[in-house]
């Protein structure tokens, strides 16, 4: 009776779910309008229905309640009442490694392809192992929060007490489980939640005291503020699109801080001379509009709602971007190129386009493999600006 009862949620919510809002934002709403749903009602939905988009498209001629069972077997080590009723002879094995999980659908399931969870993997970059990429996207990444070195022991000690799981990635870098809920425990400003490869884009920063450095796609600003953290002493400039995201970013620096840096409101596709002619950079930061595709692990919907279409268009945007922001970059000084993608054509191939046609040779690049660590995956590179 309890799998009939989740099993029809899970199709309510299946069904009422076209991808235009990311899941996170969606269910919140879903679980608002339909107030007859108790906590474990939704706890339950919540995980199936992430469950479920962690397939992709594999083994997607089979019904929704088939896929849901074999895709929630993956995903846990705790049974669920709808698995447990559709393959019982596999719940002695909800504890075993995923291999040894994936063998079982594999051998149940011939037609079942590992390829087919990340449908775009033809666009991935070389240096992906693909088969722990895609296997990856079975579990949730953790979330990771940054903190001062010196901070560490007080930090630590406070979680523990509250016997709050936590392991230390490394003097700056604490991880925990998805979900923990840090606001009252920690301060705020004591901590940035930041995923484990974006932090590690800092090592590719190189600053200099004094430096004037831009992050023109500041969003709320996470890669300022750990660009601050690396050399507190330097001129900030923030841009971005959104004057609402700016806002955030506003509170994040005073939570932190940070109280000197300019803020401006701009549109990198356009022509910003009027309001940038006078400006000379040290260092730009373009942590660049892109598909997201190496971060789909939080986003599992995105694996069946994505558009291949979007590549070529996020591609197109990050070459014009960088061709207008590389002008007030002064000879000599670094463009740190981020994007939170996994294709060639947002990371790799964008490079190569920036090193051929505009004055910049590269330093040095990286896709940063977070599916090693229960992280994002990402790319950074270093481009100098050739005098």
């Amino acid at each position: 009776m309890k799998a009939i009862h989740q099993l029809r949620a899970f199709e309510q919510i299946l069904n009422s779910y076209d991808g235009t809002l990311p899941l996170h934002r969606f269910l919140p709403a879903y679980f608002k309008q339909n107030k007859q749903m108790g906590s474990s009602d939704r706890r339950w939905a919540t995980r199936h229905i992430y469950s479920f988009f962690r397939l992709g498209k594999a083994l997607n001629k089979l019904n929704n309640e088939e896929r849901l069972s074999i895709a929630d077997f993956l995903c846990h080590e705790t049974l669920s009442p709808v698995m447990e009723q559709r393959f019982p002879d596999w719940s002695a094995q909800i504890t075993a490694p995923l291999i040894e999980k994936l063998d079982l659908v594999k051998a149940a399931y011939p037609e079942f392809n590992l390829e087919d969870v990340y449908p775009f993997h033809a666009h991935l970059s070389e240096d992906i192992n693909q088969a722990e990429f895609f296997t990856s996207f079975f579990k949730q990444p953790d979330l990771f929060i940054r903190v001062a070195a010196q901070d560490q022991p007080e930090i630590l000690s406070q979680l523990r007490k509250l016997e709050i799981s936590v392991e230390v990635v490394n003097e700056t870098a604490l991880a925990l489980a998805n979900g923990t809920k840090l606001e009252a425990v920690l301060k705020e400003g004591t901590y940035q939640v930041q995923d484990l490869s974006s932090q590690y884009t800092g090592t590719y920063f190189g600053p200099n005291k004094w430096d004037k450095w831009w992050d023109c796609c500041a969003a709320s600003g996470g890669k300022t503020l750990l660009l601050h953290s690396l050399e507190p002493v330097i001129e900030l400039l923030v841009s971005d699109l959104r004057e609402s995201i700016l806002l955030n970013l506003d509170e994040r620096f005073r939570l932190a801080g940070i109280k000197k840096y300019h803020k401006k409101e701009l549109d990198l596709l356009k022509n910003n001379d009027q309001v940038l002619h006078h400006y000379q950079f040290d260092g730009i930061i373009l942590d660049a509009p892109c598909t997201g595709s190496g971060t789909w692990g939080r986003t599992p919907e995105m694996l069946t709602f994505f558009s291949e279409q979007k590549i070529s268009f996020f591609s197109n945007m990050q070459k014009y971007i960088a061709q207008n922001v590389i002008k007030y970059l002064k000879p000599g000084k670094p463009l740190i190129y981020i994007t939170c993608s996994a294709f060639a054509e947002e990371n790799e191939e964008v490079v190569n386009h920036l090193t051929t046609n505009l004055p910049l040779e590269l330093e040095k690049m990286e896709l940063i493999k977070g599916y090693k660590n229960q992280a994002d995956s990402m790319f950074v590179a270093r481009l100098i600006k050739k005098a």
